[in-house]
């Protein structure tokens, strides 16, 4: 009976010193932990992986972003070839897409802007400039009053710099500066008239022209001047305006300079009947917007 328990005692004696010899050869789970990362930041196929490495009780646990499959397959192969391991779980993601993604889109974000074609600049046209219209309406000193307003279009183009600047047709507002009716016996008949604004492709400008200016005296005895740039022009500008009507307004204007309708005879007024040509001469610049191509 004593035999058998010292036997027994031997027996559990040599079992507890196994097993203390066996957990004396575990390796300690941070070192092993650090021992597979520094293995993992090293290895040429893994070192640009994002990997973090965690060991509890032998197991280790990979996570982070692996650069690719084959970098993910090897991290994974360096946690079980560690001495001491009992199993790998591996939670790393593959980041090779993206990355792709990115790479692809670096050229064309560095590529150059589109260049900036100039911006066209304001037409301006000068002072001086002749603008030659058709009255739409005709106007006389004895039935015209002052500050009573007419229309007129525009006989011929005007161009800046080889360009049109106002096409011919555009409509153009003036307005009676002044109106004074002849008497029978004695007195003048004065009518004085200048343009205000011209609508160019549908946008209406102000503009300031010289006066146009026609005056009868005594018996039949008229003049025609001009102020500031206004002028009338006779046959020439009836042969502008156009043939018919205008051709022979332009005739009966050719001798008076825009004073028409049987002013040589006695108690004769002014009158400048519809489709009449006058022109009249820009006293300050005009600025018209660009014209798009």
């Amino acid at each position: 009976m004593q035999s058998i328990s010292k036997a027994a005692l031997i027996a559990l004696l040599g079992a507890f010193l196994a097993a203390s010899i066996a957990c004396s050869k575990r390796p300690d789970d941070d070192a092993m932990a650090k021992d597979i990362q520094n293995k993992i930041a090293s290895d040429p196929a893994t070192s640009d992986s994002q990997v973090q490495v965690v060991a509890k009780e032998g197991k280790v646990t990979l996570s982070g972003t692996a650069k690719n499959p084959a970098a993910q397959q090897r991290a994974e192969q360096i946690a079980h070839d560690e001495p001491g391991t009992t199993g790998v779980d591996d939670r790393t993601s593959v980041a090779s897409a993206p990355m792709a993604q990115d790479q692809a889109a670096m050229p064309a974000a560095a590529a150059p802007p589109p260049e900036e074609k100039p911006k066209p600049q304001p037409i301006v046209v000068p002072a001086g400039t002749s603008l030659t219209v058709r009255l739409e309406q005709g106007l006389s000193s004895k039935d015209s009053q002052e500050g009573q307003t007419f229309l007129a279009t525009l006989a011929q183009p005007v161009s800046v710099g080889g360009k049109t600047a106002i096409p011919a047709g555009s409509t153009a507002s003036g307005t009676v500066i002044s109106a004074k009716k002849k008497g029978k016996i004695k007195g003048e008949g004065q009518l004085s008239i200048a343009l205000t604004s011209i609508t160019v492709r549908g946008r209406t400008h102000a503009i300031q022209t010289g006066t146009y200016d026609s005056t009868v005296k005594g018996k039949g005895k008229r003049t025609a001047a001009t102020t500031g740039g206004g002028a009338a022009g006779g046959a020439l500008i009836g042969g502008i305006a156009g043939g018919g009507k205008g051709a022979a307004i332009g005739a009966l204007a050719g001798a008076g300079a825009g004073l028409v309708g049987g002013a040589m005879t006695g108690n004769k007024q002014v009158e400048l009947p519809a489709e009449s040509a006058l022109t009249f001469k820009l006293s300050a610049p005009l600025t018209l917007p660009p014209v798009a191509e």
